[in-house]
């Protein structure tokens, strides 16, 4: 495969982010960047793809993306949650890796900002990750082929592996390790 590449691009503007940010988000768009980097496919080939993150989180976000592409860890897409026109559950659905998307967390009592809203959070194989939400189900749907955490499979995320190592060695914490409902997807600046 050729070499890992990673290009950086922002300021952002709102016309960079039309459906995944509104006025009122707790960051606005010149806070973000949008990096187009290397990935491996499931296919084993190279792929380029593109994730909004906080522009204080880019020198990282690169560093674990290279950490997987050297890897040769799979991951199935990795579109702007724009492409969804800001849908969390089609990205999902889509099996779609991200990062930005201005939406509340998934959680109960008043509503707060997932991390996701600040950039400062990414979700990786969204379907070999699932959020497992109590009392819910899973989400995405197809999620649920891999609820079972014990049969290690192909781009998925767990104790030990090097998607959890990777993001961890950039001081990043894992939803995977939510006692209440795991989020296997997720991966964030504090672990929330």
């Amino acid at each position: 495969m050729p070499a890992f590449s990673a290009t950086v691009s922002g300021p952002l503007t709102p016309g960079d982010v039309p459906f995944s940010w509104r006025p009122g988000c707790p960051v606005p768009p010149g806070e973000l960047r949008a990096i187009r980097l290397s990935y491996a496919g499931f296919d084993g080939r190279a792929h380029t793809g593109e994730i909004i993150v906080n522009a204080s989180v880019v020198r990282q976000v690169i560093e674990v993306f290279s950490i997987l592409y050297r890897a040769r860890f799979p991951i199935s897409r990795m579109e702007p949650v724009d492409v969804f026109h800001g849908s969390d559950p089609r990205s999902m659905a889509a099996d779609n890796t991200s990062g930005f998307n201005c939406r509340y967390a998934v959680t109960s009592g008043p509503p707060q900002w997932s991390m996701h809203a600040y950039g400062l959070a990414i979700d990786v194989n969204t379907i070999q990750n699932p959020y497992i939400e109590l009392g819910s189900g899973v989400q995405p749907p197809a999620g649920a082929a891999y609820v079972d955490r014990s049969d290690i499979r192909p781009g998925m995320a767990y104790p030990g592996g090097i998607l959890v190592s990777a993001f961890s060695s950039v001081g990043w914490g894992w939803g995977g390790n939510w006692a209440d409902s795991p989020d296997y997807q997720h991966f964030s600046v504090n672990g929330r």
